[in-house]
């Protein structure tokens, strides 16, 4: 896997972390009064079954989401410096945009001959079909 293909996937695996986290501590926070004009929020309907467990859980995913960003941070120190500066950027994305060019050129006479030899086949099913019912005696 290259390396961008590489930072997206851990771009989305931070964000899901993000998303879990960020749940799990809204989850977990207690009731808040807003305002002293509203009246006092009620009490959990549930208690958690194993309170260490729900403790502990906001500490592992911000660890987990901790550990992810600094993956994140490696792969992008391990990005190649651009040489040459922009002028040279510049070159290569146009040397690259020819070879895209001539390789579609190529792909299209590809995608041509594939055609019509499609179009052959098809020709000679059909004569083949219309043989072989017209080689069949009425019952």
């Amino acid at each position: 896997m290259d390396i961008i293909s590489q930072l997206q996937e851990q771009v989305s695996t931070i964000a899901g972390l993000a998303v879990n986290t960020y749940g799990t501590l809204q989850r977990d926070a207690p009731p808040v009064r807003l305002s002293p004009n509203y009246p006092e929020p009620p009490p959990p309907t549930t208690a958690p079954a194993d309170d260490t467990q729900f403790s502990d859980q906001p500490k592992l995913m911000s660890f987990a989401l901790v550990d992810a960003a600094k993956k994140f941070d490696a792969l992008v120190t391990a990005l190649p410096l651009s040489e040459g500066g922009e002028e040279a950027q510049l070159r290569r994305i146009a040397e690259l945009q020819a070879e895209n060019d001539f390789e579609g050129q190529e792909l299209q006479k590809q995608l041509e001959a594939a055609e019509n030899e499609l179009k052959q086949v098809q020709e000679l099913f059909s004569q083949a079909a219309d043989s072989s019912l017209n080689l069949k005696k009425p019952d």
